[in-house]
């Protein structure tokens, strides 16, 4: 019987590389870990549209954990496993942080970013859309002001990010959000801040798959860079920390594999699966 049920790996610097896409040697690991019968589940802070598209490349069936962990989605029985949303009160919170320190705010849905400007995010996203097909393409709904947003829209929003080189403002915001005591903050990459329900993290929604698979964290590999893989890091049997991660997961992490750029996710599947 095999030691380890389910591997979990986070994408940008994990398991994507330099050109955004997924190197052969990590694809045919991941393709060897399921023909074992190993559940395969990627894990990301991207938006769920985004993500889907970069699961695919996989060439394999696998759930999504997407926006760190707030929906959980099985494309091939167009079923939402579970999502929790942001409160009313935190995306107001978030809205007049991020004005009073002249940042912006980008909300997530699971398929819509919205947007007060087209700046770092949404920027990002437009050009990505350009290459897109329509069906992969991640709205982004441009407003004058975030008090436009439709009860309904409001409704479905997963993840507020703001991103800035001024480190001071982002700690303020991150400190006076966590104040209202409904939210979790974390960091996906060194300029930013993710803003979610205070009950998401992608360790909870690793326990969630995990149950929902009956496999025991002791049987469950978890792989990423950066402070908002902590939750799944120290939630699995096998807590694994890229090469290239922020040193605050390597503290956390029972191995360290190689960086993104060398096929640390292959490495590990090879050595703890494979082998």
């Amino acid at each position: 019987m095999a030691k380890y049920k389910m591997i979990v790996t986070d994408m940008d610097y994990t398991l994507l590389n330099k050109e955004k896409t997924i190197s052969e040697r990590n694809k045919n690991a991941l393709k060897a870990a399921m023909d074992k019968g190993i559940h395969v589940v990627v894990a990301t802070g991207r938006i769920y549209t985004s993500a889907l598209y970069y699961a695919k490349l996989l060439g394999i069936s696998t759930p999504i954990i997407a926006s760190n962990g707030a929906i959980i989605r099985d494309e091939d029985t167009d079923n939402t496993l579970y999502q929790c949303l942001l409160p009313d009160k935190a995306i107001d919170e978030m809205i007049r942080l991020t004005r009073e320190t002249g940042l912006y705010c980008h909300f997530f849905s699971k398929d819509t970013i919205f947007t007060e400007r087209l700046i770092n995010v949404s920027t990002r996203y437009t050009e990505w859309n350009k290459y897109m097909a329509e069906k992969d393409q991640v709205k982004i709904k441009l407003l004058d002001r975030f008090e436009d947003m439709t009860e309904f829209e409001k409704s479905e929003i997963f993840k507020a990010v703001v991103v800035d080189e001024d480190e001071s403002k982002l700690q303020y915001i991150r400190e006076e959000v966590l104040k209202t005591g409904i939210v979790t903050v974390s960091k996906s990459l060194p300029d930013n801040i993710e803003v979610m329900n205070k009950d998401v993290s992608k360790g909870n929604a690793v326990a969630t798959l995990a149950e929902m698979y009956c496999v025991d964290q002791s049987e469950i590999i978890t792989i990423g860079d950066n402070e908002n893989d902590i939750s799944m890091i120290e939630y699995a049997g096998l807590g694994v920390a890229m090469g290239n991660a922020e040193q605050c997961l390597k503290d956390k992490a029972d191995y360290v594999t190689a960086d993104y750029l060398d096929d640390g996710v292959g490495l590990v599947v090879e050595k703890f699966i494979l082998e």
